[in-house]
This record gives C-alpha cells, structure tokens and sequence, in this order.
C-alpha cells in the first residue's frame, strides 16, 4: 500500500509532451505507455460503455461503495480505479466543486497525487504481494478513520483474484458495510477467480479490448504529438498484434520509433515483430486455394529464407483464411481501415469466389496443422507438408457431394490423369469451381447409384482458381437397370455375379421354382428357407435390376431344388458309369474299389446357364 504524502513537483515536469503526469528527473526518458495515459474520463478510449455508467451515477448521486472492473491486460483497470478516484475527491483550491463530478477540466487540489499513487487517501495495494489475511486486517482496521484531507478515501486492489480465501472471507463484512467514507475499488484479469460473495457486494464493470480502429487513431495522435512520421499499415499491424490492449500498443510503437530511428515503416515493424509481409501470406493463400502446390512451396520457402517462422506464417494464413471469412459473412469488415488496402481488396475477391466449405475447411487444416508444427522436430518441413493437405484435400467435395456431380455429370465427363502430382500451370482441363460444386450439391441425386469406383482428382492451372475436379468411370452406371431376368438359373447367376453367397445357396437349396417371368417370381418353400428369405430377396432383385419386384410364395410344388437336381444329375451319371463295361471291368479286377465321376469340360455349358453344383470339382478327366 502506498501510504506517503506528495512530494515536491520538479519546476520542468510542466514543459512535457503529452499529458505531463508524474515527475521525472531532467531528461529522462517516459515511456509512451506512462506518458500518455489517461487522466479523466474523456481520455479513456473503447471504454464508452462505463464511461456513459459512471457519467450516469455520478450525476444521479448513485454511487455504489465498491467496483470492480475487470478485463485482458492493458485495457485501462488501474487506469479507470485512478481516475473513479480522482473524481471521487476532485476538488478545486476555490472550493467551487462540492461534490465528486466527472468533469474535470484542469487538475485539482488532488488529482496530481492520485494519478501518481502517492496520495495518503487513496490506498493502492498488489493483490499479487499481498495475499494473506493480514493484510485485508489493516483494510479492515484503517478503514474506520476519516480521510486526512480528501473527500472519500479509496482503496485500490489490484489483481484481488489473487487473495486468499481467508483473505477474501475477512473482507466481506467490510465490503458490505463500509463507513460512509469509504470506497473500494478492485481489478482483476480473472474474474472467475473472484469468489461470488465478493461479486455480489460489487458493481461490475467488463472493460473491453479496443478495436484496432480506435487504436490505429490513438497511435496517430501521438505520433502527431511527439512529431513521428510513420506509414498507416505500420500502425495498422501495430494495432493488430496489440489484440485490443492500449498499454501494448503503445510499447510496440514506442519499439518501433528506436527500430526505425526515423520514419515508421510497415516492412520494419513486421520485421521487428518477425511477422511474414502480409501481401506474401496472400499470394500463398492464392496458390493454395489454385492448388498450385510447386508455387506454395517456392513462396513458403523464400519467406523462410528471409528468417520466418513456419509457426508464424501459418498462423498469419490462418488469420487472413478468418479475414477472408469475415468478409464473406459481413461484406463490411472489408472497409476496416486496420487492414492494409491489398488485404482489403484481395479479401474481397477471395470471399466472392471461394464457398464456405473450402475457408471453413482450410481453418481447420491450418488450426490442427499449427499444434503439429509447434511440436515437429523439424518445422519447416512440417509446415511443408500442411500446405500440402490444404491443396490436395481442402477443396475435395464430401462424398454426397461427389455422388450428386456423378450423377448430374451422367457419366459423360472426361477422365482427367491421376498420378497423385500437381498438374503444371496452365493445364487446359476445365476447373470445377466452387458455385459448380455448390449447384451439384444442389441438384436432385439421380435414380440409380453411380458405379464404386472412385473418382479421380487433378489440379488446374495459374490462371483460374481452379478445384480438384472429379471425372465419373467409363462404365455404363445404367447396365444393371437394363437387365432381364426370364429364367431361374439367370437368377442364380446373378446372385454369385453380386457375391451374394447367402442368397445364391438359399436359391439352390431351399426354394422350389414355381415360374418366373421377368418382374414376377413365384416360389414354393423348403422347411429349412429362412422367414426373411422373400422380403429379402425382393430387395435384393430391386436393387440389382432397377426395377421393382413381385416375390410370392405359391402352395403349388413347383420344380424340385436346384441342389435336388444337382444331385439327381449326379447320381444318373453314377449309374450310367457303373453300367459301363469298362468301369465292370477295372472293378471286377479290383474288388473294393470305389470310383468317382467328374464331368467334361464341354459339359460346362449347362453350368454357365446357371445350374451348377457348388459340390462337384470341375476336371477335364472323365473318370479315376
């Protein structure tokens, strides 16, 4: 806690630029961070919601005992409990302010001594350093007597999520009934941290980043004040690697003044910051979304030559990939000044040719392909192969789709070559760019299924932003939906055609054909066919001809079994061999014997037609 009176002000503090708080011996040097920072509320930038609440309660008398405000590093927490402070007790040598007011014009009798924390009624204290409960006491045990010399005293606790919990338990009482001369102020970046009960006995104030607008006008006004030429993208990527912290901001700028030691330039700032030129993210992003993979690499690697990271670059890429998805969604993100005039116009050209799923995809691939190369061995060639699966994969239409083109395609397109390689610049295949993928996924999916095989990609040209096109097989998808089925053997065969083996033996085995036309099938049941076996089957002769099939089961007999045929056939040419004179003769020369029969090669007509017998070897010998 900071607890010394005011010392004496130096006679040269008053000829500074800028605001002029705090002293500072003859010539040294204020970083632009303390220099210019605020000191009423007209100074706070981004900050307008609080302002317009505190203005409010200020002027209505409703001013609460304790605040909290809370928010990323370097917004403005210390900055705007100084300045609750200073109104709190802004007082003028006249007398003529009676009582706390948000209008401050010109400093009075104790606002110099707040902003410079050194006043003996506003009590700061580091929640970091002092974290036990008795510190909290000597709060605790202060807070009952008047202020010396101000209206209110304030106690100022910055970092409070860092108490303990018995800390935060011996506050309590206290925060909720304070003397009517105190106030407390807390700041944290952790609200989460900050138990509820503590919550509860505050009025809450969520201090937001600053946007990089704001900060671009805020960096210029400065630059203007402490006489800094400097380039508008320098600033711009200045207030871009900020993310929305004044204090940050102003130490890169005042980084970059002793970088550059003259004018400000956008190259030097990203140097300084070992960003990639963000025109040469976009011409990588170019040659991504082309798939142009040799010049992807070549970009990448003279970027890494010129010492960036590959951690870096894809994250700049992945940024720009976010950019250009802004712009697709809210067209207006386009006229943000933050972004350099190539980013703008080169991201709206991007977000009017490329199709949501390709940026959404992209992020992905980058957003996981980052994490691998923060932990790769070798960086580079980590990145390498990233870039890689974004050009080959992030346009890749996903299955239904690529079904969809198929059959609105018809079959007819042209087979493109598929060596797994880039094609070279200027290829002359047409591209399937994003509004053709989108009306494929829009079109109604054909009739029949197109054929299994997959389809092929290839990679256009440098002179259209070209997409993996797919190419159907030349097979005739329709050739199944041409088929006629007339007889009963056409049907096994088309069964074991399928590899349907389930199917092909319940057919031989376990229906008996009634009679069969094409479109119709009756069948008489064995004891051993399954329940399903019609519905089944129907299904099946559906799916295999393209058109719908009758499936009945009729108490006729109908004709035996295929496999009943098989082995009534089998058993006939046993019986013909054993009346072979031939077949008597070995038999009677070795008695006991046995012989088998196996049929002809020229018999194997009958087997192509479909009646065959799974159990028979095939062999060109007629008899062993």
């Amino acid at each position: 806690m900071t607890d010394s009176g005011p010392p004496a002000i130096p006679s040269g503090d008053s000829e500074q630029t800028g605001l002029g708080l705090g002293a500072a011996p003859a010539g040294a040097y204020r970083v632009l961070a303390r220099k210019y920072r605020p000191n009423s509320f007209e100074d706070l930038i981004g900050q307008e919601a609080v302002v317009r609440t505190v203005s409010n309660a200020f002027d209505t008398g409703r001013i609460p005992q304790a605040w909290i405000l809370t928010g990323v590093r370097g917004v403005g927490k210390t900055t705007t409990a100084r300045i609750l402070a200073r109104a709190l007790n802004y007082e003028m040598p006249d007398g003529s302010v009676k009582g706390p007011t948000i209008h401050m014009p010109v400093h009075g009798v104790h606002c110099k001594a707040i902003m410079e924390s050194r006043h003996m009624d506003v009590l700061e204290m580091d929640a970091a350093s002092h974290t036990g409960v008795d510190d909290v006491r000597q709060i605790n045990d202060s807070v009952r007597y008047a202020p010396a010399s101000a209206r209110y005293k304030v106690y100022i606790i910055d970092e409070v999520h860092m108490l303990s919990t018995a800390a935060f338990n011996a506050f309590l009482k206290t925060l909720e009934e304070p003397p009517e001369h105190a106030k407390f102020v807390f700041a944290t970046t952790e609200i989460r941290k900050v138990p509820v009960t503590v919550l509860s006995r505050c009025q809450r104030f969520d201090l937001r980043r600053v946007e990089a607008d704001v900060l671009m006008k805020h960096l210029a006004g400065i630059a203007a004040k402490e006489g800094v030429e400097v380039e508008p993208e320098a600033l711009g990527i200045i207030a871009r690697a900020a993310e929305g912290s004044v204090r940050d901001s102003l130490s890169l700028f005042d980084q970059a003044i002793a970088h550059a030691a003259g004018l400000v330039r956008a190259d030097q700032v990203r140097q300084m910051l070992g960003l990639a030129d963000r025109t040469r993210v976009i011409e990588l992003f170019d040659a991504l979304a082309r798939g142009d993979i040799a010049s992807a690499f070549q970009e990448f690697r003279d970027q890494y030559d010129t010492g960036a990271d590959p951690v870096v670059v894809l994250s700049d890429l992945a940024e720009f990939v976010n950019f250009v998805t802004r712009v697709k969604i809210v067209p207006a993100t386009a006229d943000n000044v933050a972004f350099g005039e190539t980013e703008r116009l080169r991201g709206r050209d991007f977000a009017a040719k490329l199709s949501m799923r390709v940026l959404s995809r992209m992020w992905q691939m980058l957003l996981k392909g980052i994490a691998e190369v923060q932990g790769a061995t070798r960086p580079a060639a980590a990145a390498e192969m990233v870039l890689v699966r974004i050009a080959y994969a992030a346009d890749l239409p996903t299955p239904d789709e690529a079904l969809r083109m198929l059959a609105q395609d018809g079959g007819s397109a042209t087979p493109l070559p598929s060596g797994g390689g880039a094609a070279p610049r200027g290829a002359s295949s047409p591209p399937v760019s994003a509004a053709s993928v989108a009306s494929a996924y829009a079109a109604p999916a054909a009739a029949a299924m197109p054929p299994r095989s997959a389809p092929t990609m290839a990679r256009g040209g440098a002179d259209s932003m070209a997409r993996p096109q797919i190419s159907a097989p030349a097979a005739a998808p329709q050739q199944d939906a041409a088929l006629k089925i007339t007889t009963f053997p056409q049907l096994v065969a088309l069964a074991s055609e399928k590899r349907d083996v389930m199917t092909r033996m319940a057919l031989e085995a376990d229906v008996r054909l009634v009679r069969i036309d094409d479109g119709r099938l009756e069948l008489a049941l064995e004891r051993t066919a399954s329940r399903s076996l019609i519905n089944d089957l129907g299904r099946k002769l559906e799916q295999w001809t393209g058109r719908r099939w009758t499936v009945i089961v009729s108490n006729e007999p109908g004709q035996p079994t295929l496999r009943s045929q098989s082995e009534a056939q089998k058993n006939e040419r046993e019986r013909a061999a054993e009346s072979d004179p031939r077949v008597r003769e070995v038999l009677a020369k070795f008695p006991g014997a046995k012989f088998e029969v196996r049929r002809l090669a020229t018999d194997l007509a009958e087997a192509d037609a479909g009646i065959e017998d799974p159990a028979e070897p095939v062999d060109d010998d007629d008899e062993s």
